[in-house]
Order: structure tokens, then C-alpha cells, then sequence
């Protein structure tokens, strides 16, 4: 299979369809619109499952690699490729892509084709973001990637809905230009684009710690790392249910993997250096997000500042430099990708049937949705790390490898495992058990046969994970090493 363009179809299918959905034209072809979205999102899905099936565990090198002229001057050219830690984020997306498609069937009404089109064009782009091996192909789906989520924010969300979108923009666009910056000094001192040659070569330690503070304030308003994480709650609570998806799901993804296939391999010397500074800003956000998080009454912000919350684990782990937080962290990131996913389709059903995001406007729901109940509460104490779920993996391996690090790190990280239960099992609480609150609760009927399929693919790819993690963990252990031998490689 390495002979058929796999990564290339990964990328361009979900974009073509994008601009099928778009040529429908106005709401009266939205049935069409839907159904070619549909169609789009299903085949960008298959022609990804491929790539896993027939995906080489015992290798650390680039797998289904592509390479093509783009631009010779620069030598810069169409390459693509992956490895253990970027093939499961194709995976993801292109998962995460299909539900939202599903998620939107009858809740979007305005502008339907171009509300499928930003998600299949954005699910592109990030597709390419994982496979580019090019840096300045990188940087072009990165920035990309920006404008159909700027667009999903500012045209289906809420009231504050520019504000959020502009703010959003503005962050990651900032950051990214320093990223352009240290972009073009590594082709200065290269001559090359080519993101493998960059990991191998030789950088004193004062150009890696330029070159890492770049990387960090451009992946860090990602994650996004405390206190660059101000944009990420106003997003989520004006986005639509389905940016709140793929936001949350995936785009706090690009920059976690902008640390381990930028940060960590090229600039080894200065992630060491400043690895101190990276994990007090990591367990700032695990303990200082998580209590922010058990002030909030609006459930899409709680689930919101539980996001940066997790993905302080994720940064946490990178910065450990062992093979079992490293992959603890990627664990964690494909985890958070199901159960964020979930949580805001969740807070999603109800919102369409109460227009309301506020907690106190609930109570009692498990009487009169109790499907929806059962699949909440599973995904709240994945969200809390409960054993058995995936929610667990990630965190249980970054705990334990920071116990071979430092007591003190070890026990402040295991303190999310409280705080997590604390603000997840409140909302429940409020939200799902006890008495009938009121009136329009009494009126909410339980989720329909779409939404019930959507959900419960999710609670699977949940349990799956909780239960077997191998089937994730071994994809990604090989590369994982090769990574390790960068970190302990010193360059000056």
C-alpha cells in the first residue's frame, strides 16, 4: 500500500468534497449538501484506515512518504509522511470529521453547505499539518487551517461570536509568525526545508534557545499552556457544537505536536535547559485550570477550562524525557480527542433541545433522557480518569513517570485526579441526577437514533481505549524511542 498516494487522498478528498458542498449554492440544495458532505467525510475516513492497517510497528522511520517538486528555487517540495506519533492523529481527524458531519445533520438550517465545507476543507489542512515533512509545507497548512475555524466561530456562533473569533485569530496569528521566523533562520542554516534534516542538525546552545522560544509561543496559544489560554474559553462558548468539537478535539492537537516533531528534536539542548520553566507552566494549568474550572456555572466553559486543564498532562509528559511519559502525553492527546469530543456533543443535545448552556437550568435530566444520561455520565468519568476508560491511560502513565522524576511533580499532577472528579461529578450532579428541575426538563425528550449512533461510537472508541490501550500505545512506541535518542543527542 505505500505505493498509492494514501496521505496525499487524506488530505485533498475532505478539501474536494469541501468545494463540491460549496458549489451547491444556496439553502434550498441543503439536503444535497448534507448528503455530498456526508459522502466526503465517510471516504476522507476509509481512505485513512489504510494507513494503520498496514503500518509498520517495529520501524521509527517516515512510512507512505510522498514527494513531489513544489516550489525548486527553495527547495522546498510536497513531501509527506508519517510515523507512530503523527498517524493517529489522522486518524482522529478524520474520525472527529465524520461525527461532526453527522452531529450538524439537522441542527445547522443557515448556510448548510458552507457549514460542512469549512469542516471538510479544515479537516484537509490538518491532515496535512500531521503528514507535512516539509517545513514550509508545515507552515502553509498551519496557517491554512486558521481561516475555515475563524469562519465556523464567527458566522454559526453565538452572540459574542466576532470577539471570539478575532481573539482567537489574533492569538495563534501572532504566534505564528515567530514560528515563520525560526522557519526560515533553520533554512538559512540548513538550505533545506526538510524537517528530518532540521533534527539532525547542529545548533549551538544560544541559537536552540532562540529557536525554542519561537516554537514555544507558537505551539504554547495551541495548547493552549497558561497564561496564553484566555482565547480558548471565549471560543468554545460562542462556537457552534461542532467548532467546539473539532477545537477541542483537535485543533489543541497541532500545537502538542508542534513540541514533539519541532521542539524536542531540533533544540534537545534547550528543551533541557528550559524544561524546569515548561513544567511549572504545565502543572499551573493541571491544578490553577482545574480549579477555575469548579468555579464555572456554564457547562461548555467548565468542559472548556477542563481542556487546558488535560493538556497540561500532555505538556507535563513531553518535558519528563522518559518513553512512558512521552507516550503517556500522545495517549492522553488521542483520549482527550474522544472525550472532549464527547462532552461537547453532549452539552450540545441538551443545548438544542433548552437553549441553555447554564447548569442551573437543569436537574433531574436522567428521568427524562435516560440514554443520554447513561452515555453522559460515562463520559464524565472518562473526562475524570476513571480506570477502564481512556481517560485513564494518558494520565495514570504521566503520573507514574513523574514519580521516577520527583515526588513533589508526581504528587501535584496526581491532584488532577481530585480536582477532575471534583468539577466533572458537580456538573453531573446538578446537571443529570436528582429531582426534575423544572417544567421544560420534564418536556426534553431522549436522544434520537443519529444522535444515539454518534454517541456511542464515541462511549466505544472510550472503553476501547480504557480497555486495550495497546492497540495505540505500540503504533507510537518505536518513534517514540527514536524521539528519546534526539533528546539525549547533544549538538554544541
Amino acid at each position: 500500500m505505500s505505493s498509492y498516494p494514501l496521505l496525499s487522498l487524506a488530505i485533498w478528498i475532505p478539501v474536494a468534497a469541501g468545494f463540491a458542498v460549496l458549489a451547491t449554492g444556496a439553502d434550498r440544495n441543503a439536503t444535497l449538501a448534507r448528503r455530498l458532505a456526508l459522502a466526503g467525510a465517510l471516504l476522507g475516513f476509509l481512505v485513512t484506515l489504510p494507513l494503520y492497517a498496514y503500518f509498520d510497528v517495529t520501524s521509527s522511520a517516515m512510512q507512505f512518504e510522498e514527494i513531489h517538486a513544489w516550489i525548486p528555487h527553495f527547495s522546498a517540495r510536497y513531501h509527506l509522511g508519517v510515523d507512530g506519533i503523527s498517524l493517529l492523529f489522522i486518524l482522529l481527524n478524520s474520525f472527529v470529521t465524520l461525527l461532526v458531519v453527522l452531529a450538524g445533520w439537522r441542527v445547522i438550517e443557515n448556510r448548510v453547505a458552507q457549514y460542512h465545507a469549512a469542516f471538510l476543507i479544515m479537516s484537509g489542512l490538518m491532515n496535512g499539518i500531521f503528514s507535512a515533512l516539509d517545513g514550509l509545507l508545515f507552515y502553509v497548512f498551519f496557517e491554512a487551517s486558521l481561516i475555515p475555524l475563524y469562519l465556523i466561530i464567527g458566522v454559526w456562533g453565538g452572540p459574542r461570536r466576532v470577539y471570539a473569533a478575532i481573539k482567537f485569530f489574533l492569538y495563534t496569528l501572532l504566534g505564528s509568525l515567530l514560528f515563520l521566523v525560526a522557519i526560515l533562520y533553520l533554512f538559512i542554516r540548513s538550505g533545506s526545508f526538510v524537517i528530518l534534516d532540521w533534527h539532525v542538525l547542529p545548533l549551538a546552545l544560544h541559537e536552540q534557545i532562540w529557536l525554542f522560544v519561537a516554537f514555544l509561543l507558537a505551539f504554547a496559544v495551541k495548547v493552549p499552556m497558561f497564561p496564553l489560554h484566555t482565547w480558548l474559553p471565549d471560543a468554545h462558548v460562542e462556537a457552534p457544537t461542532g467548532g467546539s468539537v473539532v477545537l477541542a478535539a483537535i485543533a489543541l492537537k497541532l500545537g502538542a505536536y508542534g513540541f514533539v516533531r519541532f521542539s524536542l528534536p531540533i533544540t534537545p539542548d534547550a528543551a533541557h535547559e528550559l524544561a524546569g520553566l515548561m513544567i511549572v507552566l504545565s502543572l499551573i494549568a493541571v491544578l490553577y485550570i482545574g480549579l477555575i474550572a469548579l468555579a464555572q456555572t456554564d457547562m461548555k466553559k467548565l468542559v472548556a477550562y477542563s481542556s487546558i486543564s488535560h493538556m497540561g498532562f500532555v505538556t507535563l509528559g513531553f518535558f519528563l524525557f522518559s518513553a512512558m511519559s512521552i507516550e503517556g502525553a500522545l495517549a492522553q492527546m488521542i483520549s482527550h480527542g474522544f472525550v472532549s469530543a464527547a462532552m461537547f456533543l453532549c452539552i450540545g443535545v441538551l443545548y438544542d433541545r433548552m437553549h441553555s448552556r447554564q447548569i442551573a437550568d437543569y436537574g433531574g435530566v436522567a428521568q427524562t433522557m435516560p440514554k443520554f444520561a447513561a452515555l453522559f455520565v460515562l463520559f464524565a468519568m472518562a473526562n475524570a480518569g476513571l480506570p477502564a476508560t481512556s481517560g485513564f491511560v494518558g494520565e495514570f502513565m504521566v503520573i507514574l513517570a513523574a514519580v521516577e522524576s520527583s515526588f513533589w511533580i508526581a504528587a501535584a499532577a496526581a491532584s488532577t485526579l481530585i480536582i477532575g472528579a471534583a468539577y466533572t461529578l458537580w456538573m453531573v450532579k446538578r446537571v443529570i441526577f436528582g429531582a426534575v428541575a423544572n417544567d421544560a426538563v420534564r418536556a426534553l425528550a431522549d436522544i434520537n437514533r443519529r444522535e444515539f449512533f454518534i454517541l456511542a461510537l464515541l462511549a466505544l472508541c472510550v472503553l476501547g481505549m480504557g480497555l486495550y490501550p495497546q492497540a495505540f500505545t505500540k503504533v507510537m512506541h518505536v518513534s517514540v524511542n527514536d524521539l528519546l535518542q534526539h533528546l539525549v543527542l547533544k549538538k554544541y
